[in-house]
């Protein structure tokens, strides 16, 4: 329960996807809410920039405004390339999501989820870096923050502040030094993935289609090693579009020893491989291409426990099949904030101590057998000659292309749907959640 010395109901660090949720949610709730962003919006993310249909049925729940003049592009499925051919693929017409995709550049998503959390009643704080947790010394409980005011370039701006709630939500990224000073350490047996992207002019950028090129050379085609990974192209209808490339292994120490120079390998791929027409080289980028690490399949954990819960990237809530984690983030923020409205209808502090957990239990219950089928699918295409087996004779077949969408867009029926979708539930059921 609320302290008088508490400074909100809730406090939720970063304000990207799952941050911006949590708080909208929470807020929208009636809770007082206090959103921390260490940046000031408009702010840069590395990101790919693609909305699958599970990203935007969270968007609509929130009822995130996604008018085509505010520079939201729909898209109607992937085109996906391998092996000397393309196929086209249309996202599925499924009851539980829109049949349609988005791209919106993170640059400017962010901010308006952010202003979105803001019309809801959450008081944001930009320019605010949580530097810590603070503690009740008498339970051991999170019991709120500490935070530096920042100036425009940054800098220290004034002496460090406290806020206090009696719960936290760590939304602060990959690093997420909130959840790391408690002791919440990143586990060394999850994917972890390697992005890298750029903005390029091209006459594809009004495309009705994103792009997957599942095989990542390392150089020419055919001729040189083929990288667990895809390339993508994802148009933003301003006349250019997201392009960039991940590679994922089944490790982090697998990922350090792979020794890849990513923001090369861009510019290489791109001489080889961009698509006919793209116009797509080096000497057509807006800007420098930038990396940033993926955290795949609940690496950090657990997700709550002693008032501090962790969301979206903070929890590794990226999936290991394609990098997306946008969807995962604002799904994350609803549960979150839906066992925290619970919470607090609670008499006695183990009741509500239960309450909140039972959002590990539903995270792990929806996410966790797809993430563990993730890394058995990381673990083989680390393997090149299986790799090359599954591009050269599986993708040429219709059926094993439409189990390719449906996996690769986490965009299937849980409960019903065709026998795809049905085979896909099972198998997520009876692997291990953790």
């Amino acid at each position: 329960m609320q302290h008088r010395s508490d400074d909100a109901d809730v406090i939720v660090v970063g304000a990207g996807p799952a941050g911006s949720s949590t708080a909208h949610w929470c807020a929208s709730a009636g809770l007082d809410v206090l959103l921390l962003e260490k940046a000031e919006f408009p702010r840069d993310k590395i990101c790919g920039d693609g909305l699958t249909p599970r990203a935007v049925a969270e968007l609509a729940r929130m009822g995130v405004a996604t008018d085509e003049r505010d520079g939201w592009i729909r898209n109607r499925g992937l085109r996906v390339h391998a092996s000397g051919r393309s196929w086209e693929l249309d996202w599925p017409d499924l009851a539980s999501f829109p049949a349609y995709g988005m791209a919106h550049a993170r640059k400017t998503l962010d901010h308006k989820l952010a202003q979105h959390a803001q019309a809801s009643g959450a008081k944001l704080h930009t320019r605010t870096k949580v530097t810590g947790a603070v503690t009740d010394e008498r339970t051991g409980r999170v019991a709120g923050v500490t935070a530096q005011p920042l100036d425009g370039a940054g800098r220290p701006d004034g002496p460090q502040r406290t806020f206090r709630a009696p719960v936290v939500v760590a939304s602060d990224g990959v690093s997420s030094r909130l959840a790391t000073g408690v002791g919440r350490l990143r586990r060394d047996d999850r994917p972890m993935g390697t992005a890298v992207r750029g903005y390029y002019r091209t006459p594809l950028h009004a495309d009705p289609f994103m792009e997957s090129h599942l095989e990542l050379w390392a150089g020419e085609p055919g001729r040189s090693a083929l990288l667990p990974g895809y390339g993508w192209v994802f148009p933003l209808g301003d006349g250019t579009a997201n392009v960039g490339l991940g590679s994922v292994h089944s490790t982090p120490a697998r990922q350090s020893a792979a020794g890849i120079d990513y923001r090369s390998l861009q510019d290489t791929w791109l001489s080889n491989s961009a698509p006919a027409g793209s116009e797509l080289s080096p000497e057509a980028a807006v800007g420098r291409v930038r990396g940033a690490a993926l955290p795949m399949g609940f690496n950090r954990g657990p997700l709550y426990d002693a008032g501090l819960l962790l969301a979206g990237d903070a929890a590794g809530m990226v999936s290991p099949f394609n990098g997306e984690g946008i969807a995962y983030g604002l799904q994350a923020g609803r549960v979150a904030a839906d066992a925290i409205v619970t919470s607090r209808q609670k008499r006695s502090d183990d009741a509500r101590e239960a309450a909140l957990e039972q959002y590990t239990e539903r995270m792990r219950g929806d996410l966790g057998g797809y993430y563990t089928l993730g890394r058995y699918f990381v673990r083989l295409i680390e393997q090149p000659q299986v790799m090359r087996a599954c591009v050269k004779y599986g993708l040429p077949r219709k059926v094993v292309m439409q189990f390719v969408l449906k996996f690769l867009s986490d965009c299937y029926e849980p409960n019903g749907g065709d026998w795809i979708d049905r085979t896909i539930a099972l198998l997520t059921k009876v692997v291990p959640r953790s």
